[in-house]
């Protein structure tokens, strides 16, 4: 990993998804693309005649974003050496996929204000737009993780075929913290498999793929949702990992309703690969 691209919108979330970004940087020597979306009203996208905002009013707003951009930087990047910043004036769904290219990003990093990130995902959100587009990993936080070491990590699946590319790219994020795995299964009433038959169907999953320190789950709950933050939270689990399918996001996992009285501090941050 070489490139972490983070948006910042300057809200408690965009600093938990900073602080994480930060001990990940430290961990694997990244480098840190601080990025600022700037929705501008339509007169600052003109400043010609017959607007209400002037050159030097427009100017002045941008200059004062740039400062706040600098103090973030150096408030919550101080121990980095590279850690860069950009301004760009899009939505911020646009903004992260183009400058994501530009920069060849390896991971993306991002806060969620939803109830739970998994609610926000699923209504359509800027946070939902880039999980389900992405070409990057894209890490989703909703809340701060003081002590995160990245040695419990859980990849929650199908184990269907088409999740391949997500176990690699998730392999090779587990490798450089040298983490646990949990490989999880959750069994509902709707789609039941006995404990034998899932424990046999993530044995074919990943038996051709040399992997230590790893331990097969399967977990029954009333929805797939419960069943994965039940777990990672009884395991003292520090990161869930899913794959995304295109169009539906993560809409494929979590079909059922969402339980909105689950505690949001069972959430955990979530690491998301596009197959």
């Amino acid at each position: 990993m070489k490139k972490i691209l983070l948006p910042v919108d300057f809200s408690k979330h965009s600093e938990y998804a900073s602080k994480l970004a930060c001990k990940i940087a430290l961990k694997t020597k990244s480098d840190v693309h601080l990025i600022h979306m700037v929705e501008l009203p339509s007169g600052f996208a003109d400043m010609g005649a017959g607007t209400n905002i002037s050159i030097p009013e427009s100017m002045l707003y941008i200059k004062k974003i740039k400062e706040k951009l600098l103090d973030y930087k150096e408030r919550f990047f101080s121990e980095l050496d590279d850690v860069y910043h950009a301004i760009r004036f899009q939505n911020p769904y646009d903004g992260i996929r183009d400058y994501s290219k530009k920069i060849n990003a390896n991971l993306i990093i991002m806060g969620s204000k939803g109830h739970t990130a998994l609610e926000e995902i699923l209504i359509g959100s800027n946070t939902e737009k880039t999980v389900r587009n992405s070409e990057v990993p894209v890490i989703i936080t909703k809340k701060e993780t003081d002590d995160f070491k990245l040695k419990k990590l859980v990849f929650a699946s199908t184990f269907e075929k088409d999740e391949a590319k997500a176990l690699e790219g998730f392999l090779r994020f587990a490798n450089m913290f040298d983490s646990d795995i949990y490989f999880l299964k959750v069994n509902t009433p709707q789609k039941f498999e006995s404990t034998a038959d899932s424990k046999n169907k993530i044995k074919a999953f990943i038996k051709k793929y040399q992997i230590t320190n790893y331990s097969l789950n399967v977990y029954s709950d009333k929805s797939v949702q419960d069943g994965i933050l039940k777990f990672s939270s009884e395991n003292d689990s520090e990161l869930v990992s899913l794959a995304t399918h295109g169009r539906s996001g993560l809409s494929r996992f979590f079909n059922e309703s969402i339980s909105v009285n689950l505690s949001k501090n069972v959430l955990k941050p979530i690491l998301t690969f596009k197959v």
